[in-house]
């Protein structure tokens, strides 16, 4: 970031309003220019600037182009000394307290924010409406989500750091571990099932948690990103869950945790047509095999049984220096 540059991107009342505005929730430009009051092309000629300068990060998703801010608007004790990022998130915080007129407009534009929450809560209620019935048909093999949630919060006692949720679907375990993580990424495929977990997480502080689109069998982070990685019902929609379990291995953190939820091997051959489902549960030995194959030590699990099938949750730690092996264990045939 180049101080002139930045400088220059703020110098623009409707500017300011969108770093501010940023700072409370990730929006999609459309959703700005309803805050705003603007045209949707002025809106982006003006984000264009923003995320030049690396004050803003546009991120797509789907046919929908979402704004999170890339600068910290946290007190005196966010950032580092000398980021400029933190000093000038600071600096707006403060022209907000010492200007009344821009501090009445930023109070009209949050106020604005109700509206999108609210649209946003509209739309993933018609969404659960419209599936609810093939939910509540899945729903009714297993046990109840709150026993496994019980159960996930005792295996990862303590801290859980730099969380990647993998196939975060509604958001739910992502919002569950929100109070013990340094930062939540929560990552899916599907555009729709992320704006269902924007839905439920937007009232999460912008900086805690980062929403991705992406593919669990190829991970958009960098090496050693995390430091809990967590699978909660998605492993078995793997066609190939060792090169799945690798990237989740190239990504961790020595020593870190990965943490699968997924279904006791079985034979509901009808879960691959009606829920797509690729795989019909894991053994035990076939997650131990996978979990040493990609470089991980398996370590505590717990099945939790329910109508018909159990479900299982294991672990396992990063082992330092272990990369995932060239001759992946090959899965039984289910």
């Amino acid at each position: 970031m180049h101080f002139l540059e930045a400088l220059r991107a703020l110098a623009d009342p409707t500017r300011l309003r969108i770093m501010r505005l940023l700072a409370s929730m990730e929006l999609a430009v459309g959703e700005l220019a309803q805050v705003l009051g603007q045209s949707q092309p002025r809106v982006s000629r003006h984000i264009k600037i923003l995320c030049d300068a690396g004050l803003a990060e546009r991120r797509r998703e789907g046919g929908w182009v979402f704004l999170r801010t890339a600068i910290n608007h946290g007190g005196s004790e966010c950032g580092e000394p000398h980021d400029l990022g933190a000093a000038l998130g600071r600096v707006l915080v403060a022209a907000e307290g010492a200007d009344a007129e821009f501090a009445s407009q930023c109070a009209e534009d949050r106020q604005h924010l109700g509206v999108i929450r609210t649209a946003r809560e509209a739309s993933a209620a018609d969404y659960f409406a419209r599936h609810a019935a093939e939910w509540d048909e899945l729903r009714s093999l297993h046990i109840a989500d709150g026993p496994v949630e019980t159960a996930l919060g005792e295996l990862l006692a303590g801290s859980v750091g730099r969380l990647l949720d993998v196939g975060t679907g509604t958001g739910r375990i992502a919002e569950l571990f929100a109070p013990r993580a340094s930062h939540i990424t929560a990552l899916d495929k599907s555009p729709e099932m992320l704006r269902l977990a924007r839905t439920r997480l937007q009232h999460l502080p912008a900086g805690h948690v980062t929403l991705a689109q992406g593919d669990f069998a190829q991970l958009p982070f960098a090496d050693a990103s995390f430091d809990t990685l967590l699978f909660h019902q998605v492993l078995h929609y793997a066609l190939a869950p060792q090169a799945v379990l690798a990237e989740a291995a190239r990504v961790t953190a020595p020593g870190g945790r990965i943490v699968i939820v997924d279904f006791a091997a079985h034979d509901r051959e009808e879960l691959r047509t009606a829920h797509a489902h690729a795989r019909l549960g894991f053994s035990d030995a076939q997650v131990a095999a996978l979990l040493v194959g990609a470089g991980f030590e398996p370590a505590e699990d717990r099945a939790l049984a329910g109508h018909e099938l159990i479900v299982k949750i294991w672990t396992g730690v990063r082992l330092a220096g272990r990369s995932a092996s060239a001759e992946f264990p090959r899965l039984v045939a289910l």
